[in-house]
């Protein structure tokens, strides 16, 4: 299996994930945070993984939440503004405290590697306080790998977005680029993308502690996990 190393172009500051920081700086919440704060009670908690810019902890933390952002990037840290930063992996956070809500967007969930990902959800395990909710956005197995290549979207602020690329590489795992574009200004985004069907997700929640409570929204993309008390 070929699975390409994550990596990106394009002006501005590449993080060794392959994140165009510029860009994501143009990036506004696209209905996150309501669909955080329908789950999160008003004034909690809310551990950020994965935070970038702070995309979405901005809002949140304009909504009243105490957000605590992480991310491996300190140039991506270096914009969050309101929020406590911690720059670390993921996999390797230990904070010593627990959430009302722990955040993993960005579909992290579909690393191609299985340890990886046995290690995000641990870290989302270990971090939720009992009660609290784990949110995390994923592609359902009915869509992934789906989206024709030229397929996407433009934001009200003129930002492209679209797919440029896609090959299957083995049943279920895709290399991808995303193509980015704004003002003349482009950028490319290439990873590899692991599909989850309904069961492996439920066995991926439970190998970590955590079991699946109910989807968020009409087409799956966002489910709430809970710990399995």
């Amino acid at each position: 299996m070929a699975i390409i190393p994550n990596s990106g172009t394009g002006t501005g500051s590449i993080t060794p994930d392959g994140s165009p920081v510029s860009f994501y700086l143009l990036m506004g919440a696209n209905g996150e945070p309501e669909i955080i704060s329908a789950v999160v009670p008003s004034g909690g908690s809310v551990l950020d993984l994965g935070a970038g810019v702070g995309r979405i902890a901005h809002p949140l933390i304009e909504l009243g939440y105490e957000v605590v952002a992480v991310d491996e990037s300190a140039e991506m840290l270096e914009h969050v503004r309101g929020a406590r930063t911690v720059r670390s992996r993921i996999q390797d956070l230990d904070l010593g405290r627990r959430f009302d809500g722990v955040l993993l967007a960005s579909q992290l969930v579909h690393t191609a590697d299985d340890q990886d990902r046995r290690g995000l959800l641990e870290t989302c395990a270990r971090h939720v306080a009992p009660g609290g909710s784990v949110l995390i956005q994923w592609t359902p197995p009915e869509r992934h790998g789906k989206a024709a290549v030229g397929q996407g979207r433009t934001t009200d602020g003129g930002l492209r977005l679209e797919l440029a690329a896609q090959e299957e590489v083995a049943p279920g795992v895709v290399n991808a680029t995303m193509r980015y574009s704004h003002e003349g200004r482009v950028w490319t985004q290439s990873f590899t993308s692991r599909m989850l069907t309904d069961e492996r997700l439920a066995e991926a929640l439970a190998e970590a502690g955590l079991r699946l409570d109910r989807f968020l929204t009409e087409d799956r993309a966002w489910l709430k996990a809970v710990p399995d008390a």
